[in-house]
């Protein structure tokens, strides 16, 4: 069963951040063509600490397009804000197959200004 490019890239980011996250939690991101995603999930219990995404609704009035560096920042912020409201303050980011570049970098840059710590 050959792996695609994408699936092996997430592989190896995911195995760096096993052998660097130590008790931190991971804020995980999913980029679509249209909305962009985020988690902070704690595998060591196996549960979601927290969530947002573009497609929430008093998110989605305010956003032009799911799809942009700003829905990007504001999912950052939200998710952040979220997280530590669960008492979650420091994380590891797990950018899974994409470069960190463009919507993952604003999305990283939003949560930092939400002030979660990776």
């Amino acid at each position: 069963m050959a792996n695609t490019q994408m699936e092996r890239r997430s592989a190896r980011v995911r195995r760096h951040i096993r052998s660097v996250a130590g008790e931190r939690p991971r804020l995980s991101v999913f980029r679509s063509s249209k909305h962009i995603y985020a988690q902070v999930i704690d595998d060591a219990a196996g549960r979601t600490v927290a969530a947002a995404s573009s497609l929430e609704k008093d998110l989605k009035a305010s956003l032009k397009t799911g799809a942009d560096k700003a829905a990007a920042e504001a999912i950052g912020k939200l998710v952040a804000e979220r997280a530590l409201a669960a008492g979650v303050k420091a994380v590891v980011f797990d950018r899974g197959p994409y470069l960190f570049h463009g919507r993952v970098k604003a999305l990283a840059d939003g949560a930092r200004e939400g002030g979660l710590d990776f």
